[in-house]
């Protein structure tokens, strides 16, 4: 695979990672209460595009999706409007407990400004060196393509695979039985 097809295309050993999401711990904090996270992220929701998440106070959102194994993220398709879909867009692995008054003292996993293209679908292929031992992903939506009040995002959907654990309380010590 090429590197233009690999930047437009969800690789074949790559998965929706909505199955591996603990529902439990998800936020979202700034949304508008009748337009919530769910509306963008949840199967069935994120495709009726009638459906979306908007921010509340002002254009940022910041959403906390923990896992409930350990994934290896490949990719992520963030959709909107071409008016008030996202635009600079902050990702961080492994940060519990982030607010807005602390986001800006944390380096992101990675940062992408989205494009009309990413918008209508395209993946944002990330630094996969970076998401390789994900347990939670913190997305911090920073602005939107107009620079108006209120965010909307039209679906969110993670693209990557699981990583194999071994279960260390199921191997039994190997006894040397040649003293």
């Amino acid at each position: 695979m090429s590197a233009a097809e690999s930047a437009t295309a969800i690789q074949r050993n790559q998965v929706d990672l909505l199955d591996f999401i603990d529902w439990s711990g998800v936020e979202c904090l700034n949304q508008s209460s009748s337009h919530s996270l769910s509306n963008a992220l949840k199967q069935g929701y994120r495709e009726d595009e009638g459906l979306n998440l908007e921010s509340d106070a002002d254009e940022q959102l910041l959403i906390y999706i923990p896992f409930t194994r350990v994934i290896k993220l490949h990719s992520i398709v963030v959709t909107g409007s071409e008016e008030d879909g996202p635009k600079m867009v902050k990702l961080f692995t492994n940060r519990e407990h982030m607010g807005f008054s602390n986001v800006s003292d944390f380096p992101p996993s990675d940062t992408a400004i989205l494009s009309p293209d990413n918008l209508k679908g395209k993946p944002l292929v990330l630094k996969y060196v970076k998401f390789q031992n994900v347990r939670s992903l913190t997305i911090f939506i920073e602005d939107n393509q107009s620079g108006s009040e209120i965010t909307k995002v039209q679906k969110i959907a993670l693209y990557g695979s699981t990583v194999e654990t071994t279960d260390m309380k199921g191997l039994k010590k190997i006894e040397d039985h040649n003293h």
